[in-house]
């Protein structure tokens, strides 16, 4: 007799990570709630092709701090496949790896869904998954709608935080905790990350 397939309804929060902050755990912790979802699948980034045009810290670095992120947060899975994988990150690519009876929900920002056209095959994407979309402050809902019909809006607090302002704040000497979960606040305190010179 063949297995029962059992069908998972997973959430994919994907993103550089660069650090993985408090919005993130906030957007994962909504959508798990407020869609039902069975686990979140926190999926690092290995070389992200939107990022081609900046520096991003190692992916080794990324992914202990999604890792460490994660841990004893109930219903969240550190993801590292796409760390594994060679070359440019698709989101295409994670989403046909996942096994095709999971019920998939993409976690994005209104950002990122507003620009999920250019995507690499974004309608193979959007036919794979369900688009949920975390209000931005100052962006047009409508600008998100017109991209893609259809998206489930998550009701989270606006939290106005991100990578790359935490970046240049540990740059300048100032503090991010509180803003990181502590045990990614200590490992970029143990690594030097984002410090002037530093080789992340």
């Amino acid at each position: 007799m063949p297995p029962i397939l059992t069908a998972v309804h997973r959430g994919i929060l994907g993103g550089t990570f660069d650090p993985p902050h408090l919005a993130h755990l906030v957007a994962g912790n909504v959508a798990l709630h407020q869609l039902g979802l069975d686990v979140v699948s926190v999926v690092p980034a290995g070389a992200p092709w939107q990022k081609a045009n900046r520096l991003v810290s190692a992916a080794e670095h990324r992914w202990q701090m999604v890792r460490l992120a994660c841990e004893g947060v109930d219903g969240f899975e550190p993801d590292d496949r796409e760390v594994r994988r060679d070359g440019w990150t698709y989101t295409i690519d994670t989403l046909e790896a996942l096994p095709a009876e999971d019920r998939l929900v993409l976690i994005l920002g209104a950002d990122a869904a507003r620009n999920l056209p250019s995507w690499q095959r974004a309608a193979d994407v959007i036919d794979r998954a369900s688009i949920a979309v975390l209000p931005r402050p100052g962006m047009d809902p409508a600008e998100v709608e017109s991209a893609i019909p259809g998206v489930i809006w998550l009701d989270a607090p606006a939290l106005d935080i991100s990578g790359t302002d935490l970046r240049h704040r540990v740059a300048a000497g100032s503090s991010i905790r509180f803003l990181v979960p502590d045990s990614v606040f200590e490992y970029i305190e143990l690594h030097h990350l984002y410090r002037p010179n530093d080789d992340a």
